[in-house]
Order: C-alpha cells, then sequence, then structure tokens
C-alpha cells in the first residue's frame, strides 16, 4: 500500500476527504487502496489530490480500457496500410488491425503504429480512415502534428522483444515492458524522459518485502494479513527541472507480481513484488518488469530500511533512497521472457 505522509500545514482536509469517502460510496475501494499508496513527495499538494482521488474526477471511464490511442495527435511514418482504401468504424479496431500485423516470433512488427481519423464532424470524407504506419524507431515516433485542431488520434504498438526500457540503478538493472496499447499517455512521458541526458531526482525510497503473507510466487497466503509489509518498492519517477504533467487515469488491470504503476496521477509509482487483487483495480498499469529481472526489485526490498507512519499505515523507508536512470534497451532482449500481458 502506498501513502503520503501527513502534512501538517494541510491537515484542515481532513475531515472533507472523510466526508467524500462517505458521500461517494462507490469509490470507496478506489479511496482506500489510494489511501495507502499516496508517496512522500511535494507534501503541499497532498490533501488536493486526495479529494480528487477520491472525487473521481475524470478517470473513472477509462479504466479498464485499451487500445483507444491519444487523441489530437498525428503520428508519421511509412504507410504500410493506405486510410483511404482502409476504414473503420473506431480506434479500437484500427489499433487491433495494426496489432494483428505484429503477433508472432517471425521478425519485427510489419505495423508498429495506427493512425484514425475518428471525428465525423472534423473528418469529413476521411471519417474511418485507419493508416498503419511503420516507425523508423519505435521508441522516439516521428510526431506530425499534435493540438487541438488535429482531428486524428494516433497509438503505437510493440512486438515482441521490443518497447523494453531500462531502470539502472546501483543493484542492477530492472528492464520494463511498457504497455502503449493500455497506457498511452504513460508510455509517451517515459518515452520522453528517455530523451533526457539525466534522471536527476528519480529514486526508490521505499521497499517493503512479502513477509508472511505472499508466497514467493506472490500468491496471497491464505488466511494471512495484506500487509505491512505490503510487498512493493515505491520511488519517483521525473527528472527535476523538466515540469510534470499530471498522467490521466488508463487501464487498471489488477496488480501482479512485477506491474508496474503510477500512484494517483504520478510522478510517485511502484513495482509491485506479489499478486494484488485486493487493491482491485485502481492503478494505471504502464508496464511490468521482466521474470528475469524481479531478484533485483527482491534484492532492494530487503536493504536496511526504517519504520515510518504515513496518515496512520505503517510503511518501510529505505535508510538511503536509491537513484536510478531511465536508459534505452543497450541491447536485444528477444530471447529473454518478454511475453508480460498488459491486460
Amino acid at each position: 500500500m502506498v501513502r503520503r505522509p501527513n502534512d501538517p500545514e494541510h491537515s484542515r482536509f481532513a475531515s472533507l476527504v472523510l466526508l467524500l469517502v462517505a458521500l461517494f460510496s462507490c469509490l470507496l475501494v478506489y479511496a482506500v487502496v489510494s489511501t495507502l499508496l499516496n508517496p512522500t513527495v511535494n507534501p503541499q499538494d497532498s490533501s488536493f489530490e486526495s479529494l480528487e482521488s477520491v472525487a473521481g474526477i475524470d478517470f473513472g471511464e477509462k479504466k479498464g480500457e485499451c487500445c483507444r490511442g491519444i487523441e489530437n495527435l498525428e503520428l508519421w511514418g511509412a504507410a504500410v496500410k493506405w486510410g483511404s482504401d482502409f476504414k473503420f468504424n473506431s480506434s479500437v479496431e484500427c489499433c487491433q488491425a495494426c496489432k494483428a500485423m505484429c503477433s508472432g516470433n517471425d521478425g519485427p512488427c510489419l505495423c508498429d503504429t495506427w493512425v484514425f481519423c475518428g471525428n465525423k464532424e472534423a473528418c469529413g470524407s476521411r471519417f474511418g480512415e485507419c493508416w498503419l504506419k511503420k516507425q523508423k524507431d519505435t521508441l522516439s515516433p516521428d510526431r506530425q502534428e499534435a493540438g487541438q485542431t488535429v482531428s486524428w488520434t494516433s497509438g503505437i504498438v510493440f512486438g515482441k522483444g521490443e518497447g523494453i526500457v531500462e531502470m539502472e540503478t546501483e543493484y542492477g538493472t530492472l528492464h520494463i515492458k511498457l504497455f502503449p496499447d493500455c497506457a498511452p499517455y504513460s508510455v509517451t512521458y517515459i518515452l520522453e524522459l528517455l530523451t533526457l541526458r539525466h534522471c536527476a531526482g528519480c529514486q526508490i525510497y521505499r521497499a517493503e518485502s512479502r513477509g508472511q503473507s505472499w508466497d514467493s510466487q506472490g500468491n496471497h497466503i491464505k488466511d494471512a494479513p495484506y500487509g505491512p509489509p505490503f510487498a512493493l518498492i515505491q520511488g519517483i519517477l521525473e527528472a527535476q527541472g523538466t515540469p510534470f504533467k499530471k498522467i490521466p487515469m488508463e487501464a487498471c488491470p489488477t496488480i501482479r507480481s512485477g506491474s508496474v504503476a503510477w500512484i494517483g496521477s504520478g510522478p510517485e509509482f511502484f513495482i509491485s513484488l506479489a499478486n494484488h487483487e485486493e487493491w482491485k483495480n485502481s492503478y494505471t498499469v504502464f508496464g511490468s518488469v521482466l521474470s528475469e529481472d524481479m531478484e533485483i526489485a527482491e534484492k532492494i526490498a530487503q536493504l536496511p530500511t526504517k519504520s515510518d507512519v504515513w496518515n496512520n499505515i505503517n510503511v518501510s523507508v529505505l535508510q538511503r533512497p536509491i537513484p536510478f536512470v531511465m536508459r534505452r534497451m543497450k541491447k536485444s532482449l528477444g530471447d529473454l521472457n518478454t511475453n508480460v500481458k498488459s491486460e
């Protein structure tokens, strides 16, 4: 469970948060779990973001939805299917057509980018056009145009061994498979981080093992408590000097061992060391650590910690936060187990 510490300057909001939880009982599960997963960065915003999460502002509609892409964005690239002769009724169908050309183990994807015109009024005769394209570099897609005047919706697709980035720490490198079909805004942010020459401020500051509550496969042990410890490592994914824009809530599948997910709208994130069905569908999952690298996350979870209390929740904070950098993958991992699922 991830949580932000108490902020004395904003304690007056506590009663309001409780009131909102009572009024919006349909969001009780999300509110409770978020309470346990809110981290320590920027305490001045803690009460406001709690209110936003409890009220469900512009979040609920996108839960569980994949293959939606990013609106008002046109990605460029060599066309493999011309939209003038290839039309669908929805962006989902266009996305799935691209994914159908990116399956199997017989080499790179024939399609890694889809562009769909889905606004009848703005698109006119081009409504339904689905352009399937191929990028020169899938980790740096070519943008043609973006903004409110753009009528296109675009998305990218990663095949086996593609879309894997490195989170490099002093204890080893975690390879993370990104999920652009289910978390396109999140993945876009990660790809932007890759263009920076640094990730100053990026760090892991909380680490909790599976304890006696989950087995080595991440399955919950019958009748055991759900923590503490809560089987996760937690940190912040934001480069100092680079303004962070809140990530909208995207697809929220059940948290599994290896899941990499935002806390709220980011930039705080966590990597799960266990299967957390009890958290329901509360967090945007934008990637998954490859199984071969989970031992590194487990190693971090065993490092020396100190006890702290965040809003009445006992947590374990690393005695020394671990800085990390985000990098492009240095070598092909085509032979590794990259068959992690985004849904």
